[in-house]
């Protein structure tokens, strides 16, 4: 029996008690069961001791942006550190968690402990494997510059405090930049050429932020004397800024011939820590596969039974051109979020634990030229601001009408339905509720992108297999269901791009040029989409995770069904899902199945 984490500092007479009582008279073997569930506790909670330590001592102070977003302030007017002394020091750190988490043998904790601590053991280790092994700090220029603007952008995205007290921590923050981006210089050794050219496309974007949004979204933040020591500091980072820029072009950018690619042996060490999936590469390659070929073929299928008199890219195009008016966007987004509540209103696919939804509203200024919808959550510790937001980027009036016919693509009424199913309802913005019900602070905090990712890109089709989407079940007619479809089919072979291409551009089987081809003539992309992907793709080269995680998902239940036969319950399945948390699909298998059978 899996002992809830609460109960794990209990005294173990009590706890046996509790578990024991109304049961037949104790055996002879009572003694021994007594002291056996007394070391299980006392295992138990020295993992749960060293999770707070690693949480407390290392996590938090020396990530103290990841704090903020998380909702732990105490470290708001701290930066990250990416000095040699630093970097030195933090693997150290490392190290120590690395041999403490080992040292606990998973069979002597309770089930739900196990878990945890497989999860901080691979949450250590591929920290390692970033700082000594992939070492994104020596060769991507943008590592910083992120890093900057992610630093100031939690600290003015939510009102957690007074806008002069969060003023007054983004300046803290503010007069270390500088010397983060000295550190940098020190650090760069030989970039691939395309992560130093991805980093000054960005450049612009990122001074434009410091420029106009921070002070923008400051403006009525404390008296005189604050905001002159903000333009002291806000002035002290452009000018750091520019001058790495030009560092960059002038003397990194001629000496950039370094290579992304990973190469097989570290891929397959990347996903083993971070999504706890240790297939053969090839195996995994092949599965990616025949889920694209599968996609390819319903897409195909689906297009004919649209329209038997056009193509399929035909089709495509219509689909694209079936979109809202730019004016009433906000109201097509509105009509598909009240749609998708009724529809989980009245079918049992999953509790809504909260009736609050979140606030759909314009993206911000500041955020308008990177997203185009976004779900904005608090953090697990955020006690102040614990508004959710549904932001989404409408075109400006002023644009001329052909870029605003470009802008409008993105947002054809397939795809809106799409990103609310994804970003909403029962995608991201539903699992952050059930994160409320979460008590462990290592499921809050740790996790991994093919849960969470998985999760998301696994409600897209599975609202539209549970009946969303039919003719007025959230479509108009049969023709705009089968519109919604080939939109839910259209996003699956964009992640089922990602998938292939990612893998097999870094173990080497792949070039740039042929990644963007594959988006276009495999993953039904434009080119335009293509170039953006791949070069997302070299920088996150495990961005197979959506389709990863889907398809564990979807085998998961597959399997559950499999066992429980006319028991098995949809709404019951994905509510013990959201309990788990984000862990990695395995350690959810593992608790769901109560084995260690294969993921995939």
């Amino acid at each position: 029996m899996t002992l809830p984490r609460r109960y794990a500092a209990l005294p173990a007479s009590l706890l046996l008690a509790g578990l024991m009582s109304g049961s037949a008279p104790a055996s002879a073997a009572a003694p021994s069961a007594t002291r056996a569930a007394a070391a299980q506790a006392g295992a138990d909670a020295a993992l749960a001791r060293l999770a707070d330590a690693y949480i407390d001592d290392y996590y938090f102070p020396t990530h103290p942006t990841e704090a903020t977003r998380a909702g732990v302030h105490r470290y708001d007017e701290r930066l990250e550190d990416y000095s040699q002394t630093a970097l030195r020091r933090e693997i150290r750190s490392l190290r120590g968690f690395e041999r403490r988490f080992a040292a606990i043998a998973p069979a002597s904790l309770t089930g739900h402990a196990r878990g945890n601590r497989d999860l901080l053991l691979n949450d250590v280790r591929s920290r390692l494997l970033a700082l000594e092994s992939v070492r994104m700090w020596e060769k991507d220029p943008d590592f910083y510059t992120r890093a900057l603007t992610d630093s100031a952008y939690t600290i003015m995205q939510r009102s957690f405090a007074l806008p002069a007290e969060r003023l007054r921590r983004l300046i803290a923050r503010q007069r270390a930049m500088p010397a983060m981006l000295a550190a940098a210089r020190r650090n760069l050794k030989n970039p691939p050429r395309i992560y130093t050219e991805i980093a000054l496309e960005q450049f612009t974007g990122i001074v434009r932020f410091f420029r106009e949004d921070l002070p923008l979204a400051f403006r009525d933040a404390g008296d005189a004397a604050l905001q002159a020591e903000f333009a002291r500091s806000n002035a002290a980072v452009i000018a750091a800024l520019e001058d790495y820029a030009a560092w960059v072009k002038s003397e990194l950018l001629p000496r950039s011939h370094g290579d992304f690619r990973l190469g097989a042996a570290l891929y397959a060490r990347k996903l083993r820590y971070e999504e706890m999936v240790d297939l053969p590469l090839g195996r995994l390659l092949e599965i990616g596969m025949a889920d694209l070929r599968r996609n390819q073929a319903e897409f195909v299928r689906v297009a004919k039974e649209l329209d038997p008199q056009q193509s399929t890219a035909q089709v495509l195009a219509g689909l694209v051109a079936d979109q809202p008016p730019p004016a009433q966007l906000l109201e097509a987004f509105r009509a598909n979020f009240d749609g998708l509540i009724d529809f989980l209103d009245t079918h049992p696919i999953i509790t809504v634990p909260s009736r609050v939804p979140p606030i759909l509203r314009e993206t911000p200024p500041f955020m308008r030229a990177t997203t185009f919808a976004s779900m904005d959550t608090p953090g697990p510790y955020e006690q102040q601001a614990t508004e959710a937001y549904f932001y989404v980027t409408l075109p400006d009036p002023a644009w001329p009408a052909a870029r605003i016919a470009g802008f409008m693509t993105q947002f054809n009424h397939s795809v809106i339905s799409n990103v609310v199913v994804h970003e909403a309802y029962p995608g991201h913005y539903l699992q952050f509720l059930w994160m409320h019900q979460v008590e462990d602070r290592v499921r809050r905090l740790f996790g991994a992108a093919s849960n969470a990712e998985g999760w998301a890109h696994y409600c897209e089709q599975m609202m539209l297999d549970e009946g969303f989407g039919q003719p007025g079940v959230g479509a108009r007619d049969e023709r705009q269901s089968q519109l919604l479809r080939l939109g839910q089919l259209q996003d699956a072979l964009l992640r089922n791009a990602r998938y292939i291409v990612g893998l097999r551009m870094h173990t080497g089987d792949m070039s740039f040029e042929q990644g963007v081809q594959f988006f276009v003539d495999e993953g039904f992309q434009s080119r335009e989409v293509g170039v953006v992907e791949t070069k997302r793709g070299t920088q996150d080269p495990t961005y197979l995770y959506y389709t990863l995680g889907k398809l564990q998902l979807l085998k998961l239940r597959a399997d559950l069904q499999a066992r429980e036969g006319a028991a098995f319950s949809l709404r019951a399945f994905h509510d013990a899902f959201m309990r788990q948390g984000f862990a990695p699909l395995a350690i959810v298998r593992r608790a769901l199945l109560g084995d260690d059978s294969p993921t995939l």
